[in-house]
């Protein structure tokens, strides 16, 4: 039985199908998304979206979607479905499903009559090409198929009017067409294994609908070419496939190509096999370097969330040449911009100021994944090299005072993972002294210190490294620990902010810490008491002022809840770290059930994944992005420590 199986009365059931979407990529910035009964809901939907490096660093909509009829006795079946002005679905090919799983590839099942017909898709690795193999189980008539595309070729994010500007012309290829709307873009290659029949019946199909837009408040109608239609005939038993890239294809390759293709999928079997696959889908190759794409539908490569996912997704689940290629990547740019200011094109945010200290918290997971010696070899240059330059007030927005503490300027503009914004403008001005920069500040120098042990060549550096941990203990003790045994969230100036924040919970669940196990102990309690939910840590207490638990509303309204009480997954890495620190092993059982409620979402939402965040208050609905890097990571990582502390 499929882990990921839905069947015909959920599949039919629009209230309950539309909110499961589904996500592919092809490990090199492309993708495929849409719901689990392929009515797109977002304008990020599509069955082909692609970067295009020659404009920008954005992603593109080539092809929206294919409608695929049935035609048996003369009387047409259309299995497609979108949703037009109105709120009305048509042509309601979900009545037809019968049963939808993933375990390996997406495979849908429709009947129709007497006619039973199973769909699957899979998306070529590092190619910007999709196929899709139509097999014809059962039949009892001659049977004909046609398949209907709808051409997009728009930016993710914008959205397509019918126009007179678009060029219509279609090019025949080999077993196909060829169509490219506007100057600028690719071609897109309609290609299948056997020879179709093009139909010419050039139309825009206007108001097509996107629910989820229409949520959020933001533009949700939008207008789609359909050139005209293939069709072709198809016997019982067999199997046609349909290819769709940027390249022509040999139609005699698709077969062999689709084979090797699967060969190489790990089926989602498991919660741990579901994640797995999840961490993959975030990897991006361009040309020789290797980065991570911070989430789907609408991520990009971000300095602070590659750092924060990297060891989840790749050491957690064995990938260890991965974390080296896209260490490689990041690290180059990190030192860059400590040597000449220069920021990267391709990697946003490398100039924040905590992105050095996230990136030695990620050398220590590959330590801890490896040994100290592999991780000294690879990585001390760097970690010493980040450790000097923090020292140095290299970095213009980090300073380090004479009590060893790390201040920073974050009134203007957001410095830290909580970086929502109004109008550039920063939601929670969090600045002077952050409770996780100088948490991990101290943990960075104790690391560095362990992974130059032995090599005199270093003493001197070593010794100002743990000199400089020694005055930050007490300070950090002073500055942040209250009365109510929690942690400040920042300090600036005579200002100690009281809100109960998750911050302290990286604070707590570092390998090396200022604060002692009792002390830990309490701000343990504080963070389980008040923002523990079965989806991560809530961003805000309810008992603190602000809370605001639901990511709703308009664009402004969501900004302004964003890390006022939803619940953030990736926190949980963090919480299981500094929980297992203070009670041992006879922690384990305790985070293993809370991981419960992380796979009871690998069937909801975008299923085998997990959101962006979840709202703060029951019933944690999942919000943001439908497939979010940090978060998968942090569960993954979650998962190996568990695995490791049971053997």
């Amino acid at each position: 039985m499929s882990y990921l199986k839905f069947d015909k009365n959920l599949m039919i059931n629009l209230e309950q199908s539309l909110p499961k979407e589904m996500l592919r990529t092809n490990q090199a910035g492309a993708y495929h998304c849409t719901t689990v009964v392929e009515c797109n809901t977002r304008k990020q939907h599509g069955l082909l979206v692609i970067p295009i490096p020659e404009l920008d660093n954005k992603s593109y909509v080539l092809l929206s979607s294919l409608d695929e009829t049935v035609i048996q006795h003369g009387a047409p079946f259309n299995l497609g479905i979108h949703r037009y002005r109105g709120g009305v679905y048509s042509p309601n090919g979900h009545k037809y499903i019968r049963e939808f799983d993933c375990e390996s590839v997406p495979r849908t099942t429709y009947r129709v009559g007497g006619v039973i017909l199973t769909k699957e898709k899979m998306f070529i690795s590092h190619e910007n090409r999709i196929l899709i193999r139509y097999t014809l189980v059962e039949a009892h008539s001659p049977t004909m198929l046609q398949f209907r595309p709808f051409l997009a070729f728009r930016e993710s994010n914008a959205l397509c009017v019918a126009n007179d500007s678009i060029n219509s012309n279609i090019i025949p290829v080999d077993n196909g067409v060829a169509s490219c709307l506007y100057d600028g873009f690719p071609t897109l290659y309609m290609q299948f294994s056997r020879k179709p029949e093009w139909v010419s019946a050039p139309n825009w199909y206007n108001g097509i609908e996107y629910v989820k837009d229409l949520e959020r408040g933001v533009p949700y109608s939008e207008d789609l070419w359909v050139p005209g239609y293939f069709q072709i005939p198809i016997k019982k038993g067999e199997s046609i496939i349909f290819s769709a890239g940027v390249s022509e294809v040999s139609p005699r390759s698709l077969s062999r190509m689709y084979d090797k293709e699967i060969a190489t999928r790990t089926a989602r079997t498991s919660f741990y096999n579901c994640l797995k696959n999840a961490a993959k889908q975030f990897y991006l190759k361009d040309r020789n370097d290797e980065f991570i794409i911070s989430g789907y539908p609408w991520g990009v490569v971000l300095a602070r969330n590659t750092m924060m996912s990297l060891p989840g997704l790749t050491l957690a689940i064995d990938h260890v040449k991965d974390f080296e290629d896209i260490m490689a990547t990041i690290s180059k740019a990190l030192i860059r911009y400590f040597d000449t200011g220069e920021t990267s094109r391709r990697i946003a945010g490398i100039d924040l100021p905590d992105i050095p200290l996230w990136g030695v918290w990620a050398v220590q997971q590959y330590a801890k994944s490896q040994g100290m010696e592999a991780a000294a070899k690879m990585y001390a240059g760097f970690v010493s090299t980040v450790v000097d330059a923090i020292l140095g007030n290299s970095h213009p927005n980090l300073r380090v005072d004479a009590n060893g503490m790390l201040s920073t300027m974050g009134e203007t503009s957001p410095v830290s993972w909580m970086n929502s914004a109004l109008n550039g403008r920063p939601v929670i001005p969090r600045s002077g002294y952050l409770v996780e920069f100088n948490a991990m500040w101290y943990n960075a120098l104790m690391f560095a210190a362990s992974l130059t042990e032995g090599d005199d060549a270093m003493a001197a550096r070593r010794q100002a490294w743990l000199d400089t941990a020694e005055k930050i203990k007490p300070a950090f003790v002073d500055m942040f620990l209250n009365d109510y045994g929690y942690l400040y969230d920042y300090v600036n100036g005579s200002y100690a902010d009281p809100s109960v924040r998750p911050n302290m919970a990286v604070a707590i669940g570092l390998d090396y810490s200022p604060l002692d196990r009792r002390q830990r102990k309490r701000v343990l309690d504080v963070v389980t008491r008040e923002l523990l939910t079965p989806k991560g840590l809530r961003t805000l207490s309810p008992k603190s002022y602000g809370y605001r638990p639901f990511y709703l509303g308009s664009p402004e309204e969501r900004e302004m809840a964003l890390h006022q009480g939803p619940a953030r997954p990736w926190l949980i890495g963090f919480y299981a770290d500094a929980y297992l620190r203070v009670f041992g092993m006879s922690g384990i059982s305790y985070i293993d059930r809370m991981l419960i409620g992380f796979e009871d979402e690998m069937s909801q939402g975008c299923i085998g994944s997990l959101s962006q965040l979840y709202d703060g208050n029951p019933p944690f609905q999942g919000r943001g992005a439908i497939s979010h890097a940090t978060n998968v990571a942090e569960v993954l990582r979650t998962l190996r420590t568990l695995k490791k502390l049971n053997v």
